[in-house]
Parts: C-alpha cells; structure tokens; sequence
C-alpha cells in the first residue's frame, strides 16, 4: 500500500494528539514523516516522545528538507489560512484543522487560492460528519422523510471550560490570538454540522455576551436565531460556563420531531403528516397519532479526526470522497461572523449579502482594544491537556 507522507505545521494539543494517533498506525494510508512547530518547548515534546519523527523549526525549513507531499495546518486561528495559501503555492495537499479561519474576508482569498489548484486536495477537519447519528439524520432529511422542517433548537452548552483553561495559553480566549471565544473554538464543529444539515440561513440576530463567566475579553455565551427563506427558524444556544450543560438537537418537522441528545436518534414519528391532518381533521383538539422511534445508530468512534485524515489521504491517493472539503470552511466562518456582527451592531444580518469588510474592521477595533487575561486559580495536581481542543 502507498502511503501519504505526511507533515504537521504546529504541535501544541491537537497537533500533538494527531501525530500521535498517527504514529500509533490509526490510518495506515499515511506516513508521519515531518512536524514543525517555532515553539522550542513544542518541539522538543515532539522529540522526546516520538524519535522517528523529523522536527524542524519553521515549515519553509520542513518544506525545503523533508519529502512530505500533504499537510496537516494545526496551528492558532489566524494562521490558517495564510499558511494554506502558501502551501498551496508550493504544491501541497493541504488539511486545515476547524475552524478555517477568524473571518470571512481571509478565508475567501484561501479558497481563491485553493480553486487555482484543482490538482491539489483541499479538506477541512470537521470530524464530527462522520458521527452516525448526523449520517443518519442527514439522510432522513435529504430523503423527503421528514417533510417540510419547520424549526430547529440546538442547546449546546456541554463545552464548560475553566478560567485555567483559558489562561493555558496566550494566545487563547482573546481577540487578537484566537478572534474570538466558545463560537471559533469549541462550536465550529456543531455550527457546520447545522449548516451541513438545514443548509444557511438568510438571516441571523443575535446576542453574544463576553466575559459572561470568566475573566476573558471574548464571548462564552451566546443565543442565536436563524431565519430561512422558506420559513424555518431555528435558535441555537451555547455556553462555555454551565455545568454540566446539554448537547440536544431538536428539530420539528411536518412528520413529527426528531431528537439528537446522549448519542441517540430519536424519532417522534407522526402516521400522517401534520399539515396534512391540519387540512383534513375535523376534531377541535387532536393530534395527528405518533410513534417513537429510537433509530440504532453507532457509538461515536474514540478518535474521530482519524476517519477525516483518512479519506484525505484516499482522496490524494485517488479513491474515495473527502468528509468536508476545505472549500466549505467559508460556511461555518460566516455563520459565526454572522452571529458575531448582529451582537455587535444590533442588526439583523443579511447571511447572502454578507459585510466582509465591515466585520473585519469592527474585529480589528477589539483587537486594537485587547487587554491581558487574570490570573487563574492554581492548579492542583498534573493537568493533562493533550486530549483538549
């Protein structure tokens, strides 16, 4: 079997668990052969676990000596997309881990620059595509099942994270390092995932709070409501400071509703569709006769990245499909900067007509405006970060 030489750019805690997975022979379609990280301490982490491994100090050092042909970009926000145009430039395949980038404007030059490329593979890490429970509910809705969706509600404030979290690094939970808090970081996953299933909204309002709950400068609470052409609204929800928070997908639908909570798939499923019983019924105060459903569906897998590299790697070795090609980054980005924009200016947002320039130039006025972190409590024991995002 060929294998995919492989290089990581950047090995703080996602990088690091990739070249592990990797280096363990989770996708034996790949071969880890180069990392580069600037951070000395980073490098030597590399080293000191992983002696086969080649550690460079820069990615034009790793580029110029290794023999690497694809990417892996795990490095803080802001940096992806730069780094995928130059590696694009160069020839390589590109993996861009979440998000894409912190705005729409840098993230549409990475996509111009990619689409000069069409040899290359472009993929984005959005690994919880390949959860069956979104597989499944996916098919449902693209299938006609579930007839015309009416509203979807997702609460999903499970993400709770410390003020020791967020002083782990510099770089995290401020406007200047990471462009933002809970929306870039913990929920690009679900917001691509709402995206992937209902498709964009056209309109977004919304409120976001900052340093609702932590010593931060960014967001950790936010409500959202989405509006679509063809009458479905949606609201999701989410939070950084509630313990122990919920993760539940609710979706009403003219065959009943559908529920997504605890890795289960649950199915309300109405014998007739209600705008149908609507029309027809004569009874003041009934409902259309219901089942409940549970659908079987997978546990989700203990290292969902790998699938993603995975099928990257097929795809430059010219079989299979890729999970989520890097192109569609831009729609996860521009739902957050959507969210964001409407908090900031108190309008609705107009998703089609989105205002590039404006919201960059109101992301700059933070990051002008950026001030230290607190201080965080200290920690009590060994604190294991490896296997957070």
């Amino acid at each position: 079997m060929r294998q995919v030489k492989l290089g990581i750019i950047g090995v703080g805690n996602m990088g690091f668990s990739h070249t592990k997975n990797l280096i363990n022979g989770l996708v034996p379609n790949v071969e880890i052969t180069a990392i580069c990280d600037i951070d000395a301490d980073k490098r030597k982490r590399i080293e000191d676990n992983f002696p086969t491994v080649q550690v460079y100090n820069s990615k034009e050092e790793m580029y110029e000596k290794s023999d690497i042909e694809a990417v892996i970009i795990a490095t803080p926000h802001y940096d992806h997309p730069p780094i995928a145009i130059d590696a694009f430039k160069r020839g390589y395949h590109v993996l861009c881990e979440k998000p894409a980038g912190v705005y729409t404007k840098q993230v549409l030059e990475m996509n111009a620059e990619a689409e000069k490329h069409p040899e290359l593979v472009f993929a984005v890490m959005y690994n919880q595509r390949t959860t069956d429970a979104y597989i499944k509910l996916k098919n449902l809705i693209d299938s006609g099942e579930l007839g015309n969706i009416k509203r979807v509600n997702w609460t999903i404030t499970n993400w709770y994270r410390s003020q020791a979290y967020h002083m782990s690094s510099d770089w995290r939970s401020t406007w200047k390092g990471e462009g933002g808090g809970a929306l870039i970081n913990q929920n690009p996953h679900q917001i691509d995932l709402w995206q992937w299933l209902f498709g964009m909204p056209d309109r977004i309002w919304a409120k976001t709070y900052n340093g609702k709950y932590h010593n931060i400068e960014v967001e950790d609470d936010v409500t959202a409501f989405f509006e679509y052409d063809n009458g479905m609204t949606g609201t999701y929800i989410t939070s950084t400071g509630e313990a122990p928070g919920t993760n539940r997908l609710e979706i009403a639908c003219d065959m009943g509703k559908i529920v997504v909570e605890n890795s289960k798939l649950m199915y309300y499923r109405n014998t007739i569709s209600e705008r149908e019983y609507d029309r027809t019924t004569t009874v003041e105060f009934g409902m259309p006769e219901y089942w409940n459903c549970e659908i079987p569906t997978k546990a989700p897998v203990p290292a969902p990245h790998m699938a993603v590299i995975e099928a990257f790697a097929n795809k430059i070795l010219g079989t299979g499909e890729l999970v989520a090609n890097g192109l569609e980054g831009i729609k996860c980005v521009t739902i957050i900067n959507g969210i964001n924009y409407s908090s900031w200016t108190g309008e609705t947002v107009d998703v089609n007509n989105f205002p590039h320039d404006g919201y960059l130039e109101l992301l700059n006025e933070k990051i002008k405006n950026s001030k230290p972190k607190g201080e965080a409590p200290k920690a009590k024991g060994n604190v294991d970060m490896s296997g957070t995002f």
